[in-house]
């Protein structure tokens, strides 16, 4: 085995484009593992942690590139690199017909009419960046996270006094005027406005509404933290103003993890004051509270599309709600081994990832999480699961200097095969999603480990059910029916939406005397 490092000073990409490169170069002929990013220190303690950080990748400055590559032999990694310097000068030609600028300031003045920038950057500059674009009257989509929650919230109060979004830090999912930015899927442009203090929640919300029938105005995400006790909302309380001063929506959705209490009673109390409808759907939350006059609750992501879709006028008897398969399940559980009793959770979306757990917490109490609300039911090591674990592999804890899951699969495809070697695992749920930014081929990069992890729970004599539910419309790239059929033709269960494939996967493990 042989190792490849390059350090190239001064020289700087983007965290999105580094994505993309990082997760090509991983399938370069010869490579068996290649990482591609700036030398943070953040990213320096990844290397370390993979026992590759050297003294000169150690002694690596912020602005600097890291390229590091593990293949068999020299020659094989020479001819990597030499493939890996080819990705970045095809990005430099991709936009050679581009005007660039070196600061949002020179960028505004040559483009006085511009007004939202997407900004990212490492998070040490990224607050820098969205004051600038906040002080040059753009509104501002901020990708970037690692960004602290007091920079966050000086820049929300900045966006407020000035009229403008502050969406992010750590905001991955935004559709203006029918435009998707950074992660987005392709739908219908609609009446129905979404604002989403979470991003695969928002695309799910988005997905389902265009299943049925609906269509979207805007999509403004917030950011992860807009719902916390810290920031209170800001982002959200002028989303909403926005949308409903806003001649194209004429519905309003909303869309979060659990957000804090006090913040919850300040949006519902605005929600409550808008002059168009507002459909609410918070996560986690014991009940729903019941519907009133121009408010409607919803419990879970596929009721809150339907709801909003129904104060468009679509009838409800003209729609396929996809009911739960209730043969089905009851084959599933005929199948499964009595030492078979554990959900394990495999997602890319936070928001899948909690929609999933929320639905087993009704029915387990054995459910843990990176992401559990309650502190007890935290995963203290990650590289093990306990009862029924749902892991988020988008959560800072997993994408500290690395690609994100919807980009590059290669952590959930080691946990998957970990996963598979339990035997007391009954069903491994993951998600894959679709759309603008996201892998070409989600199912197809999976394909070879779904059927390995299949193998290995044969090769010990017992069944290994795998449920996979793919974010998608039929508009979306790849085609949605192809994914589906793929994960047919490798012997995986697929649910139709978010809500379902909690439901199904609870419903699994749940024993003849328990049901």
């Amino acid at each position: 085995m042989s190792i490849r490092i390059v350090v190239k000073k001064n020289t700087y990409f983007d965290s999105v484009s580094l994505m993309s490169i990082s997760t090509r170069a991983n399938k370069l002929d010869g490579v068996e593992q290649a990482f591609v990013a700036m030398a943070t220190e953040m990213n320096k303690g990844v290397l370390k942690n993979l026992g590759l950080l050297t003294p000169e990748l150690e002694g690596a400055k912020n602005g600097d590139l890291m390229i590091v590559i593990k293949g068999a032999s020299d020659a094989a990694n020479e001819a990597s690199l030499a493939a890996i310097d080819d990705l970045f000068t095809h990005k430099e030609q991709g936009g050679q017909h581009e005007a660039r600028y070196a600061t949002i300031a020179s960028a505004k003045k040559h483009l006085p009419d511009s007004n939202l920038a997407v900004i990212s950057v490492n998070g040490l500059f990224a607050a820098r960046e969205a004051r600038q674009a906040l002080q040059n009257d753009l509104n501002v989509m901020l990708f970037s996270d690692n960004v602290s929650i007091e920079d966050e919230l000086a820049l929300k109060q900045l966006a407020h006094e000035k009229g403008l979004l502050m969406m992010g830090p750590d905001c991955g999912t935004a559709i203006i005027n029918g435009a998707a930015l950074c992660f987005g899927n392709a739908v219908r442009r609609g009446n129905i406005g979404i604002v989403g203090a979470s991003g695969t929640g928002s695309q799910e919300l988005s997905v389902r509404i265009h299943e049925f029938g609906g269509g979207i105005s805007q999509l403004i995400g917030t950011g992860g933290r807009d719902l916390s006790e810290k920031i209170g909302g800001l982002m959200m309380l002028d989303a909403i103003g926005m949308l409903e001063a806003d001649p194209q929506t004429e519905i309003i959705a909303l869309i979060s993890k659990p957000p804090a209490p006090a913040v919850a009673r300040k949006v519902l109390e605005r929600a409550r004051a808008c002059k168009k409808p507002v459909v609410v759907c918070f996560l986690g939350r014991e009940a729903p509270p019941a519907d009133e006059a121009g408010l409607q609750f919803a419990r879970g992501t596929k009721d809150a599309a339907l709801k909003a879709v129904l104060l468009t006028g679509i009838r409800k008897e003209s729609l396929d709600l996809h009911p739960l398969n209730l043969p089905l399940i009851e084959e599933v559980r005929a199948r499964l081994t009595p030492q078979q009793k554990y959900i394990r959770g495999l997602f890319c979306g936070g928001t899948l990832c909690d929609e999933a757990m929320f639905a087993a917490m009704e029915k387990h109490a054995e459910v843990y999480s990176n992401i559990h609300p309650d502190p007890a039911h935290r995963l203290t090591d990650l590289n093990r699961s306990i009862g029924h674990t749902f892991l988020d592999f988008g959560d800072d804890d997993f994408t500290n200097g690395k690609p994100h899951p919807m980009i590059d699969p290669t952590n959930r495809i080691s946990r998957l095969l970990q996963e598979a070697r339990d035997p007391e695992v009954a069903v491994i749920v993951m998600d894959f999603v679709l759309g603008f930014g996201s892998h070409e081929d989600p199912v197809g990069v999976m394909i070879d480990a779904i059927k390995e992890a299949k193998a290995i729970a044969k090769a010990e004599g017992r069944p290994l059910e795998i449920l996979g539910y793919v974010l998608g419309t039929d508009i979306d790239t790849p085609s949605l029916a192809q994914q589906c059929q793929m994960l047919t033709d490798a012997g995986v269960i697929w649910a139709s939406s978010s809500t379902n494939t909690g439901l199904l996967a609870r419903e699994f493990v749940i024993k003849g005397e328990e049901a």
